[in-house]
């Protein structure tokens, strides 16, 4: 279980930082691909350390949390999907 820990909170870091130099750099050039690339690396990070939180935190029962884990990571990927292709 701690092993389970350290992973998700390596996954909430780097997608942390990833997430924070897509919006600098979309801040720094206003290219709305960049906030958009931003917005999925963020959904999809929030999603794979969601599962886990909502299950030990809030006692949400573990089969729904994977659930809501699974639509911000689909949702996060078809941003970053949307963001390639946006001019």
């Amino acid at each position: 279980m701690l092993a389970l820990a350290v992973v998700k909170t390596l996954v909430l870091v780097v997608g942390g930082v990833i997430t924070y130099f897509a919006f600098k750099a979309y801040r720094r050039t206003r290219q709305r691909a960049l906030g958009y690339l931003a917005a999925g690396f963020g959904l999809v990070t929030l999603g794979l350390v969601l599962a886990g939180m909502l299950y030990e935190l809030l006692e949400v029962d573990l089969a729904t949390g994977i659930l809501l884990e699974s639509l911000l990571v689909l949702a996060g990927f078809l941003v970053i999907a949307y963001s390639l292709y946006v001019q």
